[in-house]
């Protein structure tokens, strides 16, 4: 009786020390605010798919973020998302010719905007809007094509 009621205690120890790991992992890796700007500019990028991209979503620029989106919209003219994100004033040297990709951190990781600066002498400035955009690579149209493929090789 005594041992099944240590094994009983100790049972629950572990479940509660498992759920309070799940839990610390979770606060500390999602709804990390890592942007902070005194003063921003808004810019406006257009895309045809961008996956499971999402307000808040880091915007960055070799690496390092810029940036946070701050609003994803569907244009029901030109049938396009419309993605509005600030960049961080201290940033104001970006040329306007700057590409804008939607890029996934990881293999399945969150999706964020990535930009890669072009060559203008013109820069962003608030209210701009990015013309060159790559949308986002979606995990299941890729192994869609990949499995047509690999049939359609099958029967030759």
């Amino acid at each position: 009786m005594r041992q099944t009621r240590s094994v009983e205690i100790g049972t629950g120890l572990f479940v509660l020390l498992g759920m309070s790991a799940l839990f610390f992992l979770t606060t500390q890796t999602t709804g990390g605010d890592d942007f902070e700007a005194d003063s921003v500019f808004v810019v406006e990028a257009r895309f045809e798919n961008i996956g499971s991209l999402r307000e808040r979503a880091p915007v960055t620029m070799s690496g390092v973020t810029i940036g946070r989106v701050t609003g994803v919209n569907f244009d029901p003219l030109t049938l396009e998302a419309v993605v509005e994100f600030v960049i961080d004033a201290r940033y104001d040297q970006i040329p306007e010719d700057t590409d804008a990709s939607i890029l996934t951190s990881g293999i399945l990781g969150s999706q964020y905007v990535g930009l890669q600066a072009g060559g203008s002498d013109i820069y962003l400035e608030d209210g701009s809007e990015i013309l060159f955009t790559q949308s986002a690579i979606v995990l299941e149209n890729l192994i869609g094509k990949f499995l047509v493929n690999a049939g359609s090789k099958d029967e030759e």
